[in-house]
């Protein structure tokens, strides 16, 4: 059964849903007429003990030399971005430790699959490949067995700084960023790079409810601002099976329970921001899994950040909590707080003005 046919067949889905892939499904038809070719664009996972999540998003681009299709690919940016043309139940060949595995993309052309890789813990790169083009490489972080302490980071008014109404950032992303033009918030990288050093090992996970679309922008923004690298946990804009749009909410809560079973013993530190729901959010997570969190970190929104943001979320009390909740104005404040409540220790390291 092709790829056009077996969307309509399945049980109970949304017609926008099955009306977008079939959308898709004609714009890949034209894309290939004019002689583009499909390839991977990959992100960062991370992986366990004999595991390994693979990450990407299989696309089709426009034919270019070999020597220049890493860099095409590298940099799709911006509106480019959204106006890709992914290719949906898609063949791709994933090739970790010598072993090629046959996996399928979903409607939206996302590669997330967990694949048997009997690997040692740290940085491994391994190679994905679609209808015989050439492999691209992609790289997952091993979480050794040893390893009890892990970050998990969102993004926007986190690390980044959105400065932008919340109606218009979608807007944004799409036809306006790219690395240049987002600023990160003052001392985040210091301190994401502080734990990393303190707790070796460590995995860093940066969720968020944007689209893999700016996976590629949101790369080159963490290598460019020297954030530590991580896993990238990003959500396919649009209709789901069963409902017109996806739940950010709903995507940052499954990942977590998801790590949780995964890392059974690993304590995650929770950083996020009070212009969205990471402290309803966080909150949740902690009440069904205490033995999973070390501590929360919230990131509090300047006034005129969070005018735009719509204003802030209310940050409920938990002096009470099983685990520290800390706020700060920035990395710098978090850090000091982190440090306060026995999280981080030893002298801190943040550089002079």
């Amino acid at each position: 059964m092709s790829r056009e046919t077996a969307e309509p067949t399945r049980a109970r889905v949304l017609w926008i849903a099955r009306l977008e892939y079939r959308f898709h499904a004609w714009r890949e038809r034209r894309a290939r007429r004019k002689g583009y070719m499909p390839t991977v664009m990959t992100f960062p996972g991370y992986g366990g003990d004999g595991w390994v999540r693979v990450l990407g998003r299989v696309m089709i681009v426009p034919l270019v030399p070999t020597r220049r299709r890493r860099e095409v690919t590298g940099s799709v940016r911006g509106w480019r971005s959204f106006a890709a043309v992914p290719i949906g139940f898609a063949q791709v060949q994933v090739t970790i430790g010598g072993v090629t595995h046959e996996v399928v993309s979903d409607r939206g052309g996302v590669v997330d699959v967990v694949l048997p890789a009997p690997l040692e813990p740290g940085w491994h790169t391994f190679t994905l490949r679609v209808e015989g083009s050439e492999p691209v490489e992609s790289r997952s972080l091993v979480v050794g067995p040893d390893v009890r302490f892990g970050i998990v980071s969102d993004v926007d008014d986190t690390v980044m700084v959105t400065a932008l109404p919340r109606p218009l950032v979608a807007a944004w992303n799409t036809f306006v960023v790219d690395e240049h033009a987002r600023q990160p918030v003052p001392g985040m990288s210091v301190l994401l790079e502080r734990i990393v050093r303190e707790k070796p090992g460590a995995p860093v996970v940066y969720l968020s409810t944007g689209a893999w679309n700016v996976a590629p922008t949101l790369m080159r923004f963490f290598t460019r601002h020297l954030f530590p690298s991580g896993a990238i946990l990003l959500t396919d804009w649009g209709p789901t099976h069963d409902r017109w749009f996806r739940s950010g909410p709903a995507h940052k809560l499954h990942n977590l329970r998801r790590l949780a079973a995964e890392f059974p013993n690993i304590r995650w530190l929770l950083i996020g921001d009070d212009g969205q729901a990471d402290d309803d959010i966080y909150t949740t997570f902690a009440g069904e899994n205490p033995a999973s969190v070390v501590g929360v970190a919230i990131r509090r929104l300047s006034p005129a950040e969070a005018v735009l943001a719509g204003g802030r979320t209310v940050v409920d009390d938990h002096s009470a909590a099983e685990v520290p909740w800390v706020t700060g104005n920035d990395g710098a404040e978090l850090l000091d707080r982190l440090t306060e409540v026995g999280i981080l220790g030893g002298t801190d390291v943040r550089p002079r003005a």
